[in-house]
């Protein structure tokens, strides 16, 4: 009569006294497994697809951040210049726009600077930074055509330079795909 009724127990019970023939110690045991192996997952995909730092000499630019910020402040309210940045046209990953970049005082005159640099820096992804040299094609008035390699968020800096005085000009920007045009 037992050989009968240990015949008809099932192999996995609930009432099964050996551990790993119950269905709840199972079902615990492969929840820590899953949770294990999706961290491991994150854990692996973050060290494969890291950037690393973005910005260049981050420290050295973090220490002396709120002495530039008030040092821009004041030039900003000393100078008093109005500057503007254009572009021809939405960008587009590996079409040319032409950015504008227009600066004047508050009597509406051109200001002349010694130079102009624009720099594309895209938070996610340093390799993918440029910066190039705008040309004055007027007074006042600077250009340069830029291609962009990834779609995204970009932020262009323009730094204009007039002897000791400097003033920049961050916009961010959203760089389409081809496709979604």
């Amino acid at each position: 009569m037992n050989e009968t009724r240990a015949e008809n127990t099932p192999r996995f019970s609930q009432h099964n006294k050996e551990a790993f023939r119950n269905p709840w110690v199972l079902g615990w045991i492969g929840g820590i497994i899953l949770v294990l192996a999706v961290n491991a997952a994150f854990i692996v995909t973050a060290i494969v697809t890291n950037p690393g730092l973005v910005e260049k000499n981050y420290y050295e630019k973090g220490q002396d951040q709120e002495q530039n910020f008030i040092s821009q402040q004041q030039a900003r309210n000393r100078l008093d210049w109005h500057m503007k940045l254009d572009a021809t046209h939405k960008p587009v990953v590996g079409e040319p726009v032409r950015y504008s970049f227009n600066i004047v005082d508050t009597k509406g005159i051109p200001i002349d600077g010694d130079t102009a640099v624009i720099q594309a820096y895209r938070p996610s992804d340093v390799d993918a930074d440029f910066e190039t040299k705008m040309q004055e094609v007027g007074p006042g008035v600077y250009s340069t055509e830029l291609t962009f390699p990834l779609k995204g968020i970009w932020d262009l800096n323009v730094i204009l330079t007039k002897g000791e005085d400097s003033l920049k000009l961050t916009r961010r920007i959203s760089v389409l795909s081809n496709d979604s045009r």
